[in-house]
Parts: structure tokens; sequence; C-alpha cells
């Protein structure tokens, strides 16, 4: 029988330094170990493990070198139990800025008023709405609190229309809702108390779009008017005025547009980690990785970004643990 020469080939170049490489190996758990080591340990496991630990050295850095954090997320992640994350981050002025979508806002409100509950993904969805139920995967939102919510913030709207006229930027908006919040596990909260922008690029969107559509409706001789232009030129006044930037994106749309977009003023982020689930061989914004950043002037620098590919929900916790120590 003749050897298989598979593994006998003549070695064409040596240009990886295969022997200088990180080994791959776990680590020993210890139930005292912190979050921080943890995840370092993580980073010759191998995997999206290894680029976790890499996202968190990278996270490091942009704390280290004293950058302005933009922390950008999709509205799921305030569905999600990161909502109470965030707040914990805002409440330590570990972030700078926030880039969402109108749908955490308002789930951030909501929950305010009483928690969304877990269900499961393969509930029978007809069901579900007999129930007046709403599903976010596998988490439950009743009608109910829908209608607290649009009671809560239509009565903030007659406020805001009658103290401050009918014109607003939406982040100005945003900062006097969470003034009127309590709950000190609501992220808005956090923003208000310490004044930390929160900026939403589609002011209009979801619930607080049929809002607004009600109320100039019934006010439509003064209507209130969102003043998007007066948000971008704040946004981007923050983003040109940081010495430096670092970007902590999780999941893509209009949220994760909009901060890199604006970063192509200063000629990109000098740091970014993306955590996502996306796929980049569709061309979407939403899956594209930090490389191709670079071609837009949104990052200055691949080898001071790192791509997660996993769900925020695993990821961002220990990313958070490791900001906070």
């Amino acid at each position: 029988m003749e050897e298989n020469p598979s593994f006998r080939r003549k070695t064409a170049l040596k240009t990886i330094p295969h022997e200088s490489l990180l080994p791959i190996k776990g680590f020993r758990a210890s139930p005292g170990i912190s979050a921080k080591e943890l995840v370092a340990c993580y980073e010759s496991i191998g995997f999206q493990a290894s680029h976790l630990a890499q996202a968190s050295r990278i996270v490091r850095r942009m704390m280290d070198d004293g950058a302005e954090i933009f922390l950008s997320f999709t509205s799921n992640m305030v569905s999600s139990g990161l909502r109470e994350i965030f707040a914990q981050l805002c409440r330590k002025r570990k972030v700078g800025c926030i880039i969402t979508s109108t749908g955490s806002v308002e789930e951030d409100v909501m929950k305010c008023f009483g928690p969304f509950r877990l269900g499961s993904f393969d509930v029978d969805d007809q069901e579900a709405k007999a129930n007046g139920i709403n599903r976010i995967g596998n988490i439950f939102v009743k009608d109910s609190q829908y209608v607290q919510f649009e009671e809560f913030h239509l009565e903030f709207m007659e406020k805001m229309h009658s103290e401050y006229g009918a014109k607003m930027k939406m982040s100005q908006y945003v900062m006097e809702l969470g003034r009127r919040l309590s709950d000190r596990n609501s992220f808005l909260y956090w923003c208000s108390k310490n004044s930390i922008p929160v900026f939403l690029p589609g002011p209009l969107d979801g619930a607080i779009g049929d809002h607004f559509y009600f109320f100039n409706k019934k006010h439509w001789k003064n209507p209130f008017v969102i003043d998007a232009a007066g948000d971008v030129n704040d946004f981007y006044d923050l983003m040109l005025g940081a010495k430096k930037a670092g970007g902590i994106i999780l999941g893509g749309g209009i949220a994760k547009h909009h901060l890199i977009g604006a970063a192509i003023l200063r000629n990109g982020l000098d740091y970014a980690v993306y955590l996502s689930t996306g796929t980049e061989y569709d061309g979407s914004l939403s899956g594209a990785r930090p490389k191709e950043a670079v071609s837009w002037n949104k990052l200055k620098d691949p080898k001071a970004s790192a791509f997660v590919e996993a769900d925020a929900t695993l990821t961002f916790p220990l990313i958070a643990c490791c900001m906070m120590e």
C-alpha cells in the first residue's frame, strides 16, 4: 500500500510563522474567575471566542486612550435584558453617546411600567395574537403595554408641545422624556441624569411615529415638528469634536449606518467593535465587516477593530462586565 502523500507535500512558502502563533487551548475553570479574566482566556479557544477576546481588548484600548465611545444598537436589544446593562453603563458614564432607533425608546419606557416576559420562538402566533401578545423572538409583550405607553406618551407630547412650541430636536425630546422616568433600570433615565445624548436617526418610526400622526391630526393648525437636521448638526459636532472616537456597534440597521457614516467627516473611527449575526454576502450594511468600512473612510485602521459573529445577548454582557471592572 502506497503512503498517502497529502501531508508529505513539499512546503512552497514560509510566509506564515506557524510556530510563533498562539497555541489553541482551553483554560482551567475557576469559580472565582472575573469576567475580565474569563474573556481574556477566550483568546486561545478559537472560533468566535477568540474574536470576543479581541473585541474586549479593543474596547479596553478605547477606554485607556480616552476615546469618546459611541454605542449603537438596534431596538430588539432593549427588548431583551441588555436594556438593564445599557443602563448600568450609562450610570457609570462608560459611554458618551447612544445611537439607536425609536423602538429602543418606546420599550425602555414600557418596561418602566412592567416587565416583558420570556415566551418561546415556537409559540403558535395565531394563539399569541388571540391572547393579545406580540412576539419579539422569544420575548412576549402584551397589547395593553402598548396602550399604556400610548397614553403616557400622548400626555408627554402635549406637555412638550406646550412648553417648547411646535418644533424640537429628537435628542432634546428624548432627554426630556428620560427626566420624567424614575426606573433606575432605564437607560433613558441615566442618559438624562448624566447628560448622555441619545440620537434617533429614524425619529418617527414605530409607535412614536403613530403617536405623532394622531397628535398632529388633532393639532393640525399647529403641528408638532421634529427637527431632524438640528439633530444631525449636534451629532456631527460631537463626532468631529472628539479627539479619539470609538464605536461599539450591536447589530446593524440605521443606527449603525448613522454612526459610521458620520465618522467619514473625521476620516473614520479610531476604534470599532461590531457584534452581529448579519451576513456580508448580500452587500447589506448590517452584515458589513469593519474592513469594508475602511474603504468608505468610516474606519481608520482595520487592526483597531474586531467583528464578533454572534448574538449580542451572549457577547455584550461579557464585554460590558469588562468595561465595568
